[in-house]
Order: C-alpha cells, then structure tokens, then sequence
C-alpha cells in the first residue's frame, strides 16, 4: 500500500473533500504546488484554479475547482481552506462560458477601477473553472 497523507478540501459552504491521497498537486500563486506525504509544513495562498488529487486505491485524479484562498501542509495532513470549491464534474460549461463573457464585456465597457478589478477577477475565476473542466474532459477520453 502507498503511503498517504489526509487531505481536506473545505469552502465557505461545504466540505468537498476528506480522505486519504498518495499526493496532490494546488494552484499556488508562483505557480503550482505539487505535495507529497511528510511534506515540510506550509502555509500559503492559492489561486484559481484546478486542485489535482491522486486518491489512495484509485487510477484517476480527483479534481476540484477553487476560487482561491489558503493551503495548510503538515507532515500528516493538507487542508485546502477554499472561498469556493466546487468538484471539477459539477461545473457547468454553459454557466462558465456566460460568465466569462460577461468579464470580458465588463473589461471592455469598463466605466471605473472598482468594476474593471471585479470584472478582472470575475474573468480569471471562469478561466479556471473552464480549465478544470477541460483537465476532466482529457481525464475521461
């Protein structure tokens, strides 16, 4: 048996994740973070994008979707304590393509710094959300 560290995925509403993983791979601000059992504690931002666990006792990645925010490592346990998670199989394509459409739209319409740094967020986010679904896309086929 592989050894393994407990990994929780948590946001604002919800735990998304808790169980056992080989390693993971998150989405930190200078790029990505790749996490293997018996790391040397961390603590750091992440950015949006896709979170990639390879799971104990299974072939394919679990993948989860975050808006951001903060990654705990410690020798036995990595908790990811999101704003939003969502796992990669529940994004909506339709809702994350409007979405982004309508950042873009702000960004080119933009009437003052607070609406264009929201609009600029808002576009980063669907980025990685469409991210994460094309990465669960490529993972099936």
């Amino acid at each position: 048996m592989a050894i393994s560290v407990h990994c929780d995925v948590v946001s604002a509403e919800e735990s998304i994740f808790s169980g056992e993983v080989e390693f993971g791979v998150f989405p930190g601000e200078a790029g990505e973070l790749g996490i293997l059992p018996h790391h040397t504690p961390l603590l750091t931002r992440i950015k949006p994008g896709t979170i990639r666990l390879k799971v104990q006792g299974q072939s394919d990645f679990e993948l989860v979707y975050v808006s951001g925010g903060m990654l705990e490592v410690q020798p036995g346990m990595v908790t990811v304590l999101a704003d939003t998670a969502i796992r990669a199989h529940d994004l909506d394509e339709a809702k994350v393509l409007e979405a982004k459409k309508r950042a873009e739209e702000a960004l080119a319409n933009r009437q003052s710094e607070t609406n264009y740094a929201s609009a600029e967020a808002e576009l980063a986010q669907a980025i990685a959300q469409l991210q994460a679904i094309r990465r669960l896309r490529n993972a099936i086929h």
